[in-house]
C-alpha cells in the first residue's frame, strides 16, 4: 500500500483521539490550524476519508442525525489503520523526506530575470515572510500565555522556524547579490558544471567496487 498523504494523516491523527465524522474533522483543523501543514479543502478531506474507508484503515461506526440536518457517519481507525498510522509516524519521524518545494525552482531559474528585477522579487518576499512570521508569533505568544503543553504545537514552532531561517538566508541573499559578492552573469556559461557528486545509491559519483 502507497505510504499515506499528509492528509490522510491529519485524519487519522484526529481519530486516534476519538471517533468522528468529516464535518467535526473539519473544524477542528481550523481551530489546530491544521492548513498550517497541509492543504485542506473540505472536498478533499471527504475523499481522503472514502479512500481511507475503501482501503480498511478506517471504518463506519455510527450515524448521526439532528434534526433536519443531513445524516453524518462517524468513523473510527481499525487496528490495521491503527498499526499503519504508527508506523507512517515513526518513518516520518526518522528519515527525512524529500520534498520539492518551489523557492529552489524559482532560485535556479532567477539568472533568467534581470539582476534589479530578481533582487526586487526576492524582496517582496522578505516582506511577506516577515508578515507570516509575525502572525505565527501571535499564536505562539497566545499559546505560551494559556500554558498549552508544547508538545500539542511543536510542528507549528518548527513551521515557525523554517519561516525565520528562509528570511536570514534570503536577506543575506539580497546583500550578497547587492554588494556584489554573488555576481550576476552577463551571460550563461556554455557548460554548467555538474553537480552530481553523489549517485543514486548514496555513493559518490565515479566510486567502483573493487
Amino acid at each position: 500500500m502507497a505510504p499515506l498523504t499528509p492528509l490522510a494523516m491529519a485524519v487519522l491523527e484526529l481519530l486516534h483521539e476519538r471517533n468522528m465524522h468529516p464535518y467535526e474533522m473539519t473544524q477542528i483543523m481550523r481551530e489546530r490550524r491544521v492548513d498550517y501543514r497541509v492543504k485542506l479543502r473540505p472536498g478533499s478531506l471527504y475523499h481522503t476519508v472514502e479512500r481511507l474507508e475503501a482501503q480498511g484503515i478506517i471504518e463506519i461506526v455510527d450515524t448521526q442525525r439532528q434534526g433536519r440536518r443531513p445524516e453524518r457517519t462517524v468513523y473510527g481507525l481499525t487496528e490495521p489503520g491503527r498499526d499503519m498510522f504508527v508506523e507512517q509516524v515513526r518513518a516520518m519521524l526518522g528519515t527525512p523526506g524529500q520534498e520539492y518545494p518551489q523557492f529552489p525552482v524559482a532560485l535556479s531559474a532567477a539568472n533568467e530575470l534581470d539582476q534589479a528585477d530578481a533582487v526586487e522579487q526576492l524582496k517582496m518576499r522578505v516582506l511577506s515572510l516577515r508578515a507570516q512570521i509575525a502572525a505565527d508569533q501571535v499564536v505562539i505568544d497566545h499559546v505560551l500565555v494559556t500554558q498549552l503543553p508544547a508538545m500539542y504545537w511543536i510542528d507549528y514552532a518548527y513551521v515557525h522556524h523554517q519561516r525565520q531561517s528562509e528570511l536570514d538566508w534570503t536577506e543575506r541573499l539580497i546583500e550578497d547579490l547587492e554588494s556584489g559578492r554573488i555576481a550576476w552573469p552577463d551571460s550563461k556559461p556554455d557548460a554548467v558544471p555538474n553537480l552530481s557528486v553523489v549517485d543514486n545509491n548514496g555513493g559518490r559519483d565515479g566510486d567502483k567496487a573493487s
